[in-house]
């Protein structure tokens, strides 16, 4: 045996026996066939992209990889025009960027807020649009509690069943003890129903947050705090007094999740997959209830997965999985044996290919943490969807048709217009924030040295890319946000571009009779 085979053999003994390790002892009735499965899970990257759109009359459609925005574009400013492919924009408003996640009810949308940003300008706090009319979305008022105030990151969500808005206090990547519970049934006047805990500076929660999201029927609201993976259950029977119910490590890292029709069950994402979790004594709310885990799937190609999308096709249950990190892409996952989740398929666009790392790099070098990544989807409707819609990061909005999750294809997509030069002004937005302090996050000693001998203004879109890398730049947008379906039109946010609507072409979509925006939680 030649070193090399013996390394090999070494490398995936120890993967078979860590991953075997993390298995639950019942998952399998054959040790050895379920250690092999888990190791071609594992290893499997995935090196096939999805089908292209086929671009209609009236598109303006990429011109390199498929969800690539080229360097030569970036450079020459025809990103700042935006892509569109069977989808149009019906209207906005971009205010000062629209944080991370927003979210949207009814007629009306939320833009999450990003601190300190959110802060320096006019419009401090989430910012609440009435898109009445969609083609002049307009702002009515904006929600200034502490939660709102210290930047609502991936927590700002709606339960549309119970008409709340519910967001967390996020300053730097993971907040503490800071919640605002809102009636949104005036959806363009919240109120505000939770005047002390949590709202309170002096009657803070017990909990801490980076993300969160709400069980189907809205009685509880479930608080991730990322590091380590600490997550709370909070009971929202009584809005006017949230109360924890039951707190735990779930892992190492607590990020998104998904929860089950039913609420009985929480797919908690963690580095590069996800834990299948007993939630029913929460979901009953028995007295000191107990979670256990069911199952766990993990892989390589991704990481920090993002949330899960339950669905299920023909009464099969299954998941949409998305990676935030490692142009993981999205995954459908078979859940039916819970306690052996089932990588099914993969959705990954051709930028996101390991073949093509070098144009990926080549063209996102600059940009700050974030490049062709996937971040948040949305199913039409949970039974036998017909259409997936996801937000992806510089790659823009992607519309996907899923009524066969086996043979997945794209069918339209919006990149929005780059907003190069205008980072001074989108004082709410992330990713301008991002370039603007990027030389300690993301820089080079090339672009560094280039900085101090004053060789280019990084905010200048005519400077050469070599140039911009230490500053990152905006010449794409980062679409983080879940696109909510209304009909054949889409509610999406744009960390840049802020709040816009998106018309679908009916010659590529239909609503069905029953959709349902699903956005997992």
């Amino acid at each position: 045996m030649t070193r090399l085979c013996r390394v090999k053999s070494l490398v995936l003994l120890t993967v078979g026996m860590v991953t075997a390790m993390m298995l639950p002892g019942s998952a399998s009735a054959d040790p050895d066939a379920g250690i092999q499965n888990a190791i071609h899970e594992f290893f499997d990257v995935g090196r096939t992209s999805v089908p292209r759109a086929d671009c209609g009359p009236g598109s303006a459609p990429e011109n390199g990889l498929q969800g690539d925005v080229t360097a030569a574009d970036r450079d020459s400013g025809r990103s700042t025009l935006g892509y569109r492919c069977n989808m149009s924009f019906v209207g906005g408003y971009a205010g000062r960027g629209a944080g991370i996640t927003s979210t949207s009810f009814e007629h009306c949308a939320y833009l999450g807020s990003f601190f300190p940003g959110d802060l320096i300008s006019e419009g401090r706090g989430v910012q609440v649009l009435d898109v009445s009319d969609p083609a002049q979305p307009r702002p009515t008022v904006t929600l200034t509690e502490p939660a709102m105030l210290a930047g609502t990151w991936e927590s700002l969500k709606v339960n549309t069943e119970r008409k709340l808005l519910v967001g967390t206090g996020v300053p730097v990547g993971e907040g503490v003890g800071y919640l605002s519970i809102y009636d949104v049934a005036d959806c363009a006047h919240p109120r505000l129903l939770n005047p002390g805990p949590g709202t309170n500076l002096l009657m803070p929660l017990p909990i801490t947050t980076h993300e969160g999201g709400f069980s189907p029927d809205g009685y509880t609201y479930w608080a991730s705090g990322v590091a380590p993976g600490f997550v709370s259950a909070i009971d929202l029977t009584d809005p006017a007094n949230p109360r924890v119910v039951w707190q735990g490590l779930t892992g190492i890292e607590a990020h998104g999740f998904g929860i089950s029709p039913d609420g009985n069950r929480m797919y908690i994402s963690a580095l590069g997959g996800f834990t299948v979790m007993d939630i029913s004594a929460v979901q009953r709310r028995d007295p000191n209830p107990q979670v256990h885990h069911i199952g766990r799937v993990f892989w390589t190609d991704g990481w920090a997965t993002q949330h899960s999308v339950p669905v299920s096709y023909d009464g099969k249950p299954y998941l949409y999985t998305v990676d935030e990190g490692g142009s993981g892409g999205v995954k459908l996952i078979d859940i039916s044996d819970e306690t052996e989740p089932r990588v099914a398929a993969k959705v990954k666009l051709e930028i996101n290919l390991p073949q093509h790392i070098d144009s990926n790099i080549g063209s996102s070098m600059g940009g700050s943490a974030f490049a062709y990544e996937s971040h948040y989807c949305a199913a039409d409707r949970e039974d036998n969807p017909t259409a997936l819609a996801c937000g992806w990061i510089s790659s823009g909005i992607r519309v996907f048709d899923v009524r066969d999750p086996f043979a997945i294809r794209e069918i339209a997509y919006y990149n929005p217009p780059a907003r190069t030069g205008q980072n001074l002004s989108l004082w709410n937005s992330p990713h301008a924030l991002a370039s603007i302090i990027g030389v300690p996050l993301m820089s080079t000693p090339p672009a560094v040295r280039a900085v101090l001998e004053g060789q280019f203004d990084p905010l200048d879109a005519t400077t050469p890319r070599t140039g911009r890398l230490a500053f990152g730049d905006v010449s794409t947008d980062w679409c983080f946000s879940p696109p909510e379906w209304r009909g054949s039109q889409l509610y999406v946010a744009c960390s840049d571009n802020g709040f816009m609507v998106l018309q679908l072409d009916n010659d590529v979509y239909s609503p069905p009779a029953d959709q349902k925006s699903i956005v997992g939680s």
